[in-house]
């Protein structure tokens, strides 16, 4: 089967994970939780994910020269993805993230960017060719916002589909909307993005109404339990997620994102695709960690067709 390549650009973290009955409020400290590391970083999250459901991945990011920055190109070698692009700053750490899990799979999360803060334009500009090569291009908000905004126009200009999980949630150049093939907020980043709270699916519509006029062609909001909503040139569907038990949410977005990229690069149309990421989301939040949660494509319940050779990806308004 071809598949067309995905290219991630973003961030690569090291978490370091605390399960605790309960959120700790401000000065409170929570005894017997338990401790795990695990490798992280919301663009490091969504290459694990994809390169696990099938794609072709290459992964453009910036660690530090030291010990995490090492073991996570080891990791990401491992699952199978074209490192060769990765970038080692001398001058920075590599980002690190204290992430605290309560009983019901909720978290908090700070993170300390690292070398993740110094993927710069510039760094772009040498990896252009990748860039141009990809048929799909996800990004997040882990790195500046300018180098996101650079590949997003010239991943544009070179006919690549470019889908930004606009997480975390930040103000966004005007500029950057034209470029972007897929949007993918959940409800807070929806909010911050349309300035609609999300309160319901209606509201939702209107949030994703008002995203898509600034530019975006199709707008994906995840709503968590309640699965997807698409708003696209002459559609709206939301597709339900599947009913499991949640242990963990922390990388939910990122294999939603991951798995949405697989199934757009095999040819698959927006809803199909949608589904299969929702379906990849549900399993992740049954289980700890960020990378480690990302499900293979063989624990997916049969709903793909296969590729269909195609060497690019249309666009989500003409699918």
């Amino acid at each position: 089967m071809h598949k067309a390549p995905v290219l991630v650009i973003g961030s690569s973290n090291t978490d370091m994970v605390v399960k605790t009955p309960h959120l700790p409020a401000p000065g409170e400290t929570i005894l017997g939780g338990t401790f795990f590391m695990n490798a992280g970083g919301k663009g490091a999250n969504q290459a694990v994910a994809a390169a696990r459901l099938g794609g072709k991945v290459t992964f453009i990011a910036k660690t530090g020269d030291d010990i995490f920055g090492r073991q996570a190109l080891q990791l990401f070698g491992e699952e199978g993805i074209d490192t060769s692009r990765i970038i080692t700053d001398p001058q920075h750490p590599s980002g690190v993230a204290l992430i605290t899990v309560d009983d019901k799979g909720e978290n908090c999360i700070a993170v300390a960017s690292g070398a993740n803060g110094h993927l710069l334009p510039a760094d772009i500009e040498n990896v252009q060719d990748k860039i141009v090569d990809a048929a799909i291009v996800l990004m997040q908000l882990e790195v500046p916002v300018e180098t996101v905004a650079q590949a997003a126009a010239i991943a544009s200009k070179a006919g690549a589909m470019v889908i930004l999980n606009p997480a975390p949630a930040c103000e966004l150049p005007n500029d950057i909307f034209r470029h972007i093939s897929i949007i993918t907020p959940n409800e807070t980043e929806a909010e911050m993005l349309s300035g609609i709270k999300v309160i319901d699916i209606q509201y939702a519509k209107k949030a994703a109404d008002i995203i898509r006029a600034k530019g975006v062609k199709t707008v994906i909001i995840t709503l968590g339990s309640k699965g997807a909503l698409i708003v696209g040139e002459g559609m709206e569907q939301l597709v339900p997620a599947p009913v499991v038990t949640a242990v963990d949410t922390t990388a939910a977005g990122d294999v939603f994102n991951g798995a949405l990229a697989v199934a757009l690069s095999e040819g698959e149309g927006i809803v199909t695709a949608v589904e299969f990421a929702c379906k990849a989301a549900a399993i992740s939040v049954t289980r700890l960690g960020a990378q480690a949660s990302a499900p293979f494509r063989k624990e997916m319940p049969p709903s793909l067709k296969g590729g269909k050779g195609i060497g690019r990806v249309p666009q989500p308004d003409k699918m």
